[in-house]
């Protein structure tokens, strides 16, 4: 049996905690940050979990990860 391939633009994107739990970067942080308040701004700056819904689909582009 050949080997399950990492989808590499899943890779690039999550990262998983100690536990397992994937980690995500939140969307809005590329341009028209001055419309933006400073407070909004630092918490998007913050690493966000990837929801239940979404975690098994996301895992699954990621074999032997986690």
């Amino acid at each position: 049996m050949p080997k399950i391939k990492t989808r590499k633009a899943a890779a690039k994107r999550f990262s998983f905690t100690k536990k397992g739990k994937l980690m995500r970067r939140h969307a809005g942080m590329r341009h028209l940050l001055a419309a933006k308040k400073s407070n909004s701004k630092r918490q998007l700056g913050k690493e966000g979990m990837v929801s239940d819904a979404d975690a098994a689909r996301v895992k699954s582009m990621l074999p032997g990860r986690g």
